[in-house]
């Protein structure tokens, strides 16, 4: 995915944003983008086209920091061809990737100008100038990776350019939960909120700009417990609702909870809320309870299976997502059975299902002698991913003959066609004009398949988006 808004008035340098990975990163690469246009930066489409190159690396993938040194060694191809003209390409490696591997990754990569971290971006036009001025041909090889002691948010600039009609807006970052299997806690650092007036000015700019929705971002979102403008610690629930009046916000979503801190207040505003909309990522991860201990999640499998059943009493047609590891250390085929067994008995509309893969520096990559063999983790991914892919067409089936208000966000894959996002996160494709594009239509859901949905235009009139 790469990032590449309208240059600023004045714009004389272009700089292009290639994002990996996750929402967080999607929104970390447009406040780049924020804070480099000051500077006289520009977007440009693709490298070929830029001055500045940004990686915004992810590190939950396996094989991650691999994929980042094969692209600089296209990238280096591009920087000698560059420097052949008498021009010159700098390169910026950030993200988790940067963070976890930055000292490594400068002494590995030599044409790499500067590496920073998630929580340093404010940094960016700084490490930029030193960089530039380093001699032709001798990249920088500046590292920024510290966790300071200020929050970027409050230094960096606002918005440049309008996000669109769906936007990401970042509420809470960290995590302070040390899954066995996750670098998030040493590659964003502990848990952070943002104050809730910060978050709700964000909010009213990206309104102003044309954003009708919203999706809270957070690598544990629902653990937020930012100091409101009453003076008191507000709860996600609470931040909800104070969004859901913002004049132009039409649909709330949030992303990533944990189980741990789904509490009363966020149920209720579930219920309560028309804005937020009927669909909830909830990663489980596992559904045996021995699994669930040696990952430290926390949690039990019943108790996973309480919180759905408290939120659908809340709200009854609420879709669920998840997320499962398959092949963790030590699972067994009983283990594994167990997290079938949990599918069948929520049900999801869908779900991120992946092997086991152990990332360096966490405790699981310790766990070698009880490493699931390859073959098996493909078998069990294979069978778990039949499951839920059945529970998703069903789920898409379900709504045939149903109208509801689709977001319609950009161009189908055919000419004459729009596609969007049902309230459910469903993909819609519909026929429509490209004056909709950007708005809430009610579409009448006619055909089904297992990733998409696809409808008519309506005049019937839709529900609170």
């Amino acid at each position: 995915m790469t990032v590449s808004p309208s240059p600023p008035a004045g714009a004389s340098r272009k700089v292009h944003v290639k994002t990996y990975g996750c929402q967080m990163n999607v929104y970390d690469s447009g406040r780049m983008i924020d804070a480099l246009a000051p500077a006289g930066f520009g977007g440009a489409e693709t490298a070929e086209e830029a001055d500045l190159v940004i990686l915004n690396t992810c590190h939950i993938r396996e094989k991650a920091a691999e994929k980042i040194y094969s692209e600089l060694g296209r990238l280096n191809v591009l920087q000698r061809e560059r420097a052949a003209e008498g021009r010159r390409l700098m390169i910026v490696v950030a993200g988790c990737v940067a963070q976890a591997e930055g000292m490594e990754l400068a002494r590995r990569a030599s044409n790499v100008d500067v590496v920073v971290g998630p929580q340093s971006y404010h940094r960016l036009p700084d490490l930029i100038a030193r960089a530039a001025a380093s001699p032709p041909g001798r990249p920088a090889r500046l590292v920024d990776t510290d966790f300071p002691v200020e929050s970027k948010f409050d230094l960096l600039p606002e918005e440049a350019t309008p996000r669109g009609p769906a936007a990401f807006l970042s509420v809470q970052e960290g995590c302070d939960k040390f899954c066995s299997f996750c670098v998030v806690p040493y590659t964003r650092g502990a848990e952070y909120s943002r104050p809730a007036a910060d978050v709700l000015a964000e909010a009213r700019r990206l309104a102003a700009g044309g954003t009708v929705e919203l999706t809270l971002l957070g690598q544990n979102v629902n653990a937020f417990h930012g100091d409101g403008p009453d003076g008191r610690s507000w709860s996600l629930g609470r931040l909800i609702r104070a969004l859901a009046e913002i004049d132009g916000v039409q649909r709330l979503r949030y992303t990533t909870s944990h189980p741990l801190e789904l509490d009363d207040e966020l149920i209720a505003a579930h219920r309560d809320v028309p804005a937020l909309m009927p669909f909830l990522h909830l990663p489980v991860q596992s559904g045996s309870d021995t699994i669930l201990a040696a990952m430290n999640r926390r949690h039990t499998a019943a108790h996973y299976r309480d919180i759905v059943a408290r939120l659908r009493r809340a709200v009854p047609d609420l879709a669920l997502s998840s997320d499962f590891i398959v092949g963790f250390p030590g699972e067994t085929e009983a283990d594994f059975a167990a997290t079938l067994d949990l599918v069948r008995q929520v049900g999801f509309a869908q779900a991120y299902s992946f092997k086991f893969s152990p990332r360096p520096g966490t405790p699981a990559a310790e766990m070698t002698d009880i490493t699931v063999p390859e073959p098996v983790k493909a078998e069990r991914l294979a069978r778990l991913q039949a499951l839920v892919g059945e529970q998703q067409a069903g789920f898409n089936r379900a709504t045939i003959g149903r109208t509801m208000p689709v977001l319609l966000e950009r161009p189908g894959r055919r000419p004459g066609q729009l596609a969007g996002r049902s309230p459910y996160m469903q993909a819609v494709h519909v026929e429509a004009p490209l004056t909709l594009q950007g708005r809430i239509a009610a579409v009448t859901i006619e055909s089904a398949a297992t990733l998409s949905v696809t409808g008519r235009l309506s005049e019937a009139p839709s529900r609170a988006a």
